[in-house]
């Protein structure tokens, strides 16, 4: 795999080519975070692309779990609309409650 970036990051790790265009704005936040840090915008752009995949994974893995909880019955969604209004009600008498007082 080859990345390659608008701020002249290239790398190969694997045969496929991979490239990658960056706003010159992100582009020189990677050189001055390089620069900063003593990494090199390679490994900034890896371990940010890492984070993130395990970041997506993990977001795919609970709403696939919650999926499944649904389809089982062992949760029962409820109506988002009417969970509003319940919460906006219990506010409502909060507020009452606190201004008789």
């Amino acid at each position: 795999m080859r990345v390659k970036s608008v701020v002249g990051v290239s790398r190969v790790v694997q045969s496929s080519c991979v490239q990658v265009t960056l706003s010159p704005e992100l582009g020189s936040r990677i050189q001055e975070l390089a620069a900063t840090t003593g990494r090199t915008p390679d490994q900034l752009i890896e371990d940010a692309m890492a984070a993130y995949l395990r970041e997506l994974e993990g977001v795919r893995s609970m709403l696939d779990g919650r999926y499944d909880d649904i389809v089982s019955g062992r949760v029962t969604p409820i109506d988002g609309r009417e969970f509003f209004e319940g919460l906006r009600r219990c506010e409502d008498q909060l507020i009452k409650q606190r201004s008789a007082k």
